[in-house]
């Protein structure tokens, strides 16, 4: 299956989503367009988020339907692949629906309460993330660990200099430190207990930390970090990634000092 949120001219308020389920009858006739749909090239089915009432400012999260329902096979949508620089074990995709079916019974929870159904599956993605970027930050300090151990320069391991061990070791610790809170997250969430906070601290801090580190193995790889046969550019753009989506470092920060501090607002 695949998920059907991200549209190109919203960014990250979803609130103002323009993809319009249309009821006719016990049918609705889906419009619009969503990108970076990941899976929908082989998916059988869309979990397909849209508004079914407009954007009523006073209340901008009402008014939205989650639908699943077929996508594979199915009239009035087109999929087309996004060539892209990373992650391509995956692929992304443009989404276009043109009068495409959907039905009462494929709605998720209640009509115009989508949003409410789709922010339960957030904190658990944040988790995941977070264990992406930890992972990937692990692979590439193990890499650049060897490398400095291995390459010689002026007649010693360049592991031997500080400005190369004291970066690596600093990476060790900051890894470490994000899977406690992602540990802690994941919990919390087990448990069934709000972890909103966590979660979102968690992708924060394994994202900063995993990119660091694969920075860090590409800066101590010199010139080969060019080169494909060391593998330590594929840690360096997967991680980079992970620090804009599925939520950017910024609106981490936004939500951490709204939600968790009660400072005002900023949008």
């Amino acid at each position: 299956m695949c998920f059907g949120v991200t549209e190109p001219d919203n960014g990250v308020d979803t609130s103002r989503l323009k993809t319009f389920a249309k009821k006719d009858g016990k049918r609705y006739l889906v419009n619009g367009r969503k990108v970076w749909i990941s899976n929908a090239k082989n998916a059988d089915r869309i979990l397909l988020l849209t508004r079914t009432s407009p954007r009523n400012p006073e209340r901008p999260f009402d008014g939205m339907t989650l639908f699943l329902t077929q996508l594979k096979g199915k009239k009035g949508v087109e999929i087309n692949a996004i060539d892209k620089i990373m992650r391509n074990a995956v692929d992304s995709n443009e989404v276009v629906f043109e009068d495409f079916e959907v039905f009462e019974h494929e709605i998720v929870g209640e009509e115009g309460k989508g949003f409410r159904c789709l922010i339960d599956g957030l904190n658990p993605e944040r988790i995941a993330v977070a264990y992406t970027a930890i992972g990937l930050g692990r692979g590439a300090l193990n890499l650049a660990v060897q490398y400095a151990k291995d390459r010689i320069v002026f007649d010693r391991p360049i592991g031997k200099n500080q400005a190369v061990a004291h970066p690596l070791a600093d990476s060790w610790i900051r890894l470490e430190a994000a899977d406690l809170m992602t540990q802690k997250a994941a919990r919390l969430f087990d448990e069934g207990k709000p972890c909103g906070p966590e979660a979102n601290a968690a992708k924060f801090l394994g994202s900063e930390a995993g990119f660091e580190a694969a920075d860090r193995a590409m800066q101590f790889h010199g010139g080969f970090s060019m080169s494909t046969e060391y593998h330590v550019s594929r840690f360096w753009m997967e991680t980079r990634l992970l620090k804009i989506a599925p939520i950017s470092q910024q609106m981490v920060l936004n939500f951490i000092s709204d939600k968790v501090l009660g400072l005002p607002k900023s949008y």
